[in-house]
C-alpha cells in the first residue's frame, strides 16, 4: 500500500549513488532485477536500470537460478539470464551472478527426482550444473554466491536435498567446482540474518574457517540484508559483525538490501527507515573489506516482499509513482560518509579464533567435515 506523502517523498533527480559509492572507495552500488518482471514493459523503470551513475552493478534476481538455468537434466538454457546479463554488458556495469546451489527454486529434477538419488549420482549432477552454469559467465561475473543460504538461523545446516544425500561437504564441492569453472570469479557464501552477532554468523566464520583450512577458495561473504524498520542491525552489530568475516581474510557486501515497512506507510515509519538504510550503509562506508551495495531492486510494485510477508511493504528506494523514499537522501548521507559509530561496544576482534566462538553458542567444537 502506498499512501502519498508529498513533503517526505524526494522527486525524481538525477542519479548519483553509483558515482557517490565510487567516489567513496567503494567498487558498485547497485540493484539486483528481473526481466521477466513487470518493469522492464515500464520506460522510468528501465531508465533508472539502465542510468549507470545511480547502478554501476547488476544482479539477477531469478535468471540464473537452477529452474532456470538447467530446467533438465543435463539441459541449459541460458536465455533468462542473458537478458540482464546483456544489459551490463552493454552498459559496462559489474554483475554479480546469483546463485548456483540453493535449496530453493529448483528445476522439479532435482527435489522431486523419478529415480532416488544416490550420494554419487546428486554429486555428479551438482557439479556438473555449477560447472556448465559458471563456464557460460566465466570471466563476466564480479562474484558468485556460489552457496545460498545454507544455514539455519540456530547455524546448523539446512536440512535441503543437498545436505540429505550428499553430506555437509556438498559446500566444498561447490566451491571447488566453482573456482575451476570461472577462476576470475570472487566466489562467495550468501545468506540471510548474517548481518549481527549470534550463532549463525558464527557459523557463517566457521564455515570460512573451514573452506580456507582445506584450500578451497572462498572470497566474500554476502550479507543479503532483509531487514524490518525498527528492527534493523545498529551501525556497531553490522560493522562488528563484518569485521568478524574480514579478519578471515575475505571481503563482504550487502547483496540484497532491501528494509520492509510495517503498512500503512506514516510519516514516523518512512523516516526511520531513512535511518535504518542509512546504517546499513553507513556501516558498509566503515569497514574497508566492504566492497559495494545491491538492493534487492529499487521499485517498490516489483518488491518480493508483500507476497511473502503479509502486512510488510514499501521496501525499496522508489515508490510506485518513482518518487523517492526519504530512505534515498539517508542513502545518499550514507555514502557521503555522514554515519558515525554509534556506543554498542560489541568489542574488538582482537583475539577472535575458532575458540572465542564458544561464547556465541558454542560453534568452536562444531566441524562439518
Amino acid at each position: 500500500m502506498q499512501l502519498l506523502l508529498p513533503l517526505l517523498a524526494i522527486p525524481l533527480v538525477s542519479a548519483q549513488l553509483h558515482e557517490l559509492a565510487v567516489k567513496a572507495g567503494k567498487l558498485y552500488f547497485g540493484t539486483a532485477t528481473d526481466s521477466r518482471d513487470i518493469g522492464f514493459k515500464n520506460a522510468t523503470y528501465l531508465k533508472v536500470l539502465n542510468d549507470v551513475k545511480e547502478f554501476g552493478q547488476l544482479t539477477h534476481s531469478n535468471g540464473q537460478k537452477w529452474f532456470a538455468t538447467e530446467p533438465a537434466q543435463g539441459q541449459f538454457n541460458f536465455t533468462y539470464g542473458e537478458e540482464v546479463s546483456s544489459i551490463a554488458r552493454k552498459n559496462k556495469q559489474l554483475l554479480r551472478c546469483h546463485t548456483l546451489v540453493w535449496h530453493s527454486q529448483l528445476a522439479p529434477w532435482v527435489d522431486q527426482p523419478t529415480t532416488p538419488w544416490t550420494k554419487a549420482t546428486l554429486t555428479a549432477a551438482m557439479i556438473n550444473h555449477v560447472t556448465q552454469e559458471a563456464k557460460h559467465w566465466s570471466g563476466q561475473c564480479y562474484a558468485w554466491d556460489v552457496v545460498n543460504e545454507a544455514l539455519n538461523d540456530d547455524g546448523t545446516l539446512r536440512n535441503s536435498t543437498f545436505l540429505q544425500v550428499i553430506g555437509p561437504e556438498y559446500i566444498k564441492i561447490a566451491f571447488r567446482a566453482a573456482s575451476r569453472a570461472d577462476p576470475k570469479a570472487k566466489l562467495y557464501y550468501n545468506d540471510y540474518n548474517i548481518e549481527k552477532p549470534g550463532n549463525k554468523s558464527a557459523a557463517v566464520r566457521e564455515l570460512v574457517r573451514g573452506l580456507k583450512k582445506e584450500g578451497i577458495r572462498i572470497d566474500g561473504v554476502g550479507l543479503q540484508s532483509h531487514f524490518t524498520v525498527g528492527t534493523s542491525p545498529t551501525v556497531d552489530q553490522l560493522i562488528w559483525t563484518m569485521e568478524g568475516y574480514t579478519k578471515l581474510g575475505v571481503e563482504v557486501a550487502l547483496t540484497e538490501l532491501d528494509i520492509r515497512i510495517k503498512e500503512p506507510e506514516t510519516t514516523a515509519n518512512l523516516a526511520q527507515q531513512s535511518v535504518d538504510y542509512k546504517a546499513a550503509i553507513g556501516a558498509c562506508m566503515q569497514v574497508d573489506k566492504c566492497v559495494g551495495v545491491t538492493v534487492w531492486d529499487f521499485w517498490d510494485p516489483v518488491s518480493w516482499v508483500p507476497g511473502v510477508f503479509a502486512g510488510f511493504g514499501s521496501p525499496s528506494l522508489w515508490f510506485g509513482n518513482f518518487t523517492k523514499h526519504p530512505a534515498y537522501q539517508g542513502v545518499v548521507e550514507a555514502l557521503k560518509n555522514d554515519t558515525s559509530k554509534g556506543h554498542g561496544g560489541w568489542g574488538s576482534h582482537d583475539h577472535d579464533d575458532e575458540d572465542d566462538d564458544e561464547e556465541e553458542g558454542g560453534w568452536g567444537w562444531w566441524k562439518w567435515w
